[in-house]
């Protein structure tokens, strides 16, 4: 049964909780940080180019987006503990087919397979953290949860980087059947079981039209650039994706239990936080498969060598998480949102400038910079979605939010990608100066891109999210009011 506030625990239950959800972010940060490393690698084991292998990354983004909005249907009809459990150990079985794949085409449908258990697996975790917790520790316990969850990202470019170039690429894989076999086994201990006793029926139609729209859409942007499709055949599909989206959109304000309900969009604080976490997502989500590129393709640096370079971001990332509190509480969502975005864009569009003469420890700081205000972006926004969500629409706010945040990182890929392909034909893509250059560009749209997203962010009102962060100011109470 939906606990009608935050559920009542057992200190140690309550204490263990938050280690018990960073596990699944753990896992899914560790896959993608680790396999990132990996790409130049596994693109010469698998006779693919290197950007080839975006439809590696961003098919497991994609899979996720899809599936997720089923996962808070699943977690209220089958309980959250059950549903854990089953996505813990279909992400694991994901991950041992990945390492035995054959070809980049049976790796793609291994990935989509293991992006199944993960749009079930972090989703799931992050609702049962929010019916656990009271509004006023959501920000705490959340900012707790991502810190362990930040060391996947810490170990995964160096563990790649060891991997790919002392033993064997496929050993990536592995790496996660322990750490999914200790996860079952805590969920079946520690996890709370929260389930509805009467569940709506499940949203079929809106499935097929909402997964098939998104699929396609991310198909459109895989091929787009490659010449593999005729201009007539990409705006035909594109079309075609556009229609299935709008069918959804018309399908779910004429039923009553939609797949994703879009009237939670009328919450402007939910509105706001996700629509710009789409945005910006799109560009941050597109930076951790240039950098591997930029590194080992451009730069000729070793993949540990390349590993090393991208963990300054994760330290930086876990160093931030003291600070964001007292950020919240003294100039609120709304002015940590709008200039960190801007901050973001600006790191962004500043590593077009790393190239064969620039210092390792300029990198190095640049690169721990950027983590901060990254980590800065991504807590903010996750709390803000759920400030003005009454309990009894987490599940279906956990969904909306969850999809959105996994369709823009796939776009990201996808756009770092066609970016990359835009500016660098295929024919000099062999020539690091040229192969470099390409990247710069596309450093400059994704950064651009972020800033213009900071406009989202005006939306909000001085003391929007102020019972999340718990931000002192004279306004809190009438922009509560007005929200």
């Amino acid at each position: 049964m939906t606990p009608s506030g935050p559920a009542e625990l057992t200190p140690f239950a309550k204490k263990i909780l938050p280690g018990l959800v960073a596990i699944a972010f753990f896992m899914e940060a560790l896959d993608t940080t680790i396999l990132n490393t990996a790409v130049p690698t596994i693109s010469a084991a698998l006779n693919v180019a290197p950007l080839s292998m975006k439809a590696v990354l961003s098919s497991y983004t994609l899979s996720l987006a899809v599936f997720i909005p089923i996962s808070g249907w699943m977690a209220d009809r089958f309980g959250t503990r059950r549903v854990f459990a089953a996505a813990i150990g279909l992400f694991t079985l994901g991950s041992i087919l990945c390492g035995i794949s054959s070809n980049i085409h049976v790796l793609v449908a291994c990935r989509i397979l293991q992006g199944c258990g993960g749009a079930m697996m972090v989703p799931v975790g992050r609702l049962t953290m929010i019916r656990t917790f009271a509004k006023s520790e959501l920000l705490r316990a959340m900012s707790f949860v991502s810190i362990p969850g930040l060391v996947g990202p810490m170990l995964g470019p160096l563990a790649g980087g060891l991997i790919v170039a002392y033993l064997h690429w496929r050993l990536i894989f592995f790496v996660n059947v322990p750490i999914g076999l200790l996860g079952l086994l805590m969920v079946y201990f520690h996890l709370p079981d929260y389930r509805e006793s009467d569940t709506h029926p499940l949203d079929i139609v809106g499935l097929i039209l909402f997964g098939s729209g998104v699929a396609l859409l991310s198909y459109v942007l895989e091929v787009f650039g490659e010449h593999t499709l005729g201009t007539f055949e990409i705006l035909s599909l594109l079309a075609v994706s556009f229609v299935l989206l709008g069918g959804y959109g018309f399908h779910a304000q004429h039923i009553r239990y939609p797949l994703l309900r879009l009237s939670l969009f009328k919450l402007r604080t939910f509105a706001v936080a996700t629509s710009g976490s789409f945005i910006t997502r799109i560009g941050i989500g597109g930076a951790p498969f240039l950098l591997p590129l930029l590194y080992q393709v451009g730069l000729g640096y070793s993949p540990v060598k390349s590993g090393l370079l991208i963990m300054p971001q994760v330290i930086g990332a876990m160093s931030s998480k003291a600070m964001v509190q007292m950020l919240l509480r003294r100039i609120g969502y709304r002015g940590m949102l709008v200039s960190n975005t801007v901050i973001l864009g600006a790191g962004l569009m500043f590593f077009a400038t790393i190239g064969p003469e620039t210092p390792i420890w300029r990198i190095v700081l640049q690169a721990f910079v950027y983590g901060i205000c990254t980590s800065l972006q991504y807590t903010s926004m996750n709390t803000l979605a759920y400030a003005d969500v009454a309990p009894q629409q987490t599940s279906g706010a956990s969904s909306i939010a969850s999809t959105l945040q996994q369709m823009s990182m796939s776009f990201g890929v996808a756009t770092a990608g066609l970016c990359t392909a835009f500016f660098v034909p295929e024919s000099l893509r062999s020539e690091p100066a040229l192969f470099i250059a390409g990247l710069h560009k596309a450093f400059l749209i994704l950064g651009v891109a972020t800033i213009i997203t900071s406009v989202m962010f005006y939306r909000l009102k001085p003391g929007d999210g102020s019972n999340v962060s718990q931000q002192k100011t004279a306004q809190t109470g009438d922009a509560n009011a007005a929200s």
